[in-house]
């Protein structure tokens, strides 16, 4: 894949611990919702490093047809992002990409879940904000998990994009709150069952931390949905 070069155009929190990179895009950079690509930080001097090195891999969190590159990440205490979270405006980054098949379905007879926990919600807001932009025929329903609303990125914002796309829907559940409205817990299968009339006829999405995606994963196989059927991205913590 080719190289690409962009800047740091601002940063603001987007949930409790979890903030969002606004990137310029290259002009000649296209991807597909769902994808990734790795980014790394030019001109660090060594002794702010670790191990883990200057490059690490984030999902798109913006759609296509958005004009800026969007990353989101929860800010932990790893030299990675304590110098990612004090990077001026206007620094130079570095882009190679973009990776991955966790791409929306082209046939659109069925439907589309996806099941994300906590950060893992980037993909997915690609994902949803593109299918409203572009009228996308597909019906998607998004299962969105965190200990409360405050943990979740971009919550409202995917609240409001019902209003703009009839086909999709947001579920929104949270393990740790009981004054929430909605639904509690985490993601089972009869929670999918009560949105989705046939829970074997979806592609299933699924990301989040590798806990999450490997019990959803396992809970699918578990009622029947095949591997054919399931893609997947694993978020580590960084």
């Amino acid at each position: 894949m080719p190289k690409y070069i962009a800047h740091l155009k601002g940063k603001h929190a987007v949930a409790d611990g979890t903030t969002a990179f606004v990137i310029t895009r290259p002009a000649d950079f296209a991807f597909k919702s769902g994808q990734n690509a790795d980014y790394t930080l030019l001109n660090i001097p060594q002794e702010k490093l670790d191990a883990e090195g200057v490059t690490r891999t984030f999902s798109f969190a913006n759609a296509p047809s958005e004009e800026d590159i969007l990353i989101a990440t929860r800010m932990r205490d790893t030299a990675f992002k304590n110098i990612l979270k004090d990077l001026p405006d206007g620094t130079e980054i570095q882009m190679d990409g973009p990776y991955g098949n966790m791409t929306l379905q082209a046939n659109v007879a069925r439907p589309a879940v996806m099941l994300a926990g906590g950060i893992g919600i980037t993909p997915f807001r690609s994902m949803a904000v593109e299918a409203a932009a572009q009228n996308l025929p597909h019906k998607i329903f998004l299962f969105y998990s965190n200990r409360g609303p405050k943990d979740a990125a971009f919550l409202e914002e995917l609240k409001a994009l019902e209003d703009k796309n009839p086909n999709f829907k947001l579920i929104a559940t949270m393990t740790d709150d009981p004054a929430w409205p909605e639904e509690k817990g985490y993601i089972t299968k009869e929670m999918i069952g009560r949105y989705v009339a046939d829970i074997l006829s979806p592609i299933y999405y699924l990301a989040g931390p590798p806990a999450m995606t490997g019990a959803m994963h396992k809970m699918l196989n578990g009622f029947g949905v095949s591997d054919d059927d399931i893609k997947m991205e694993e978020f580590a913590g960084y």
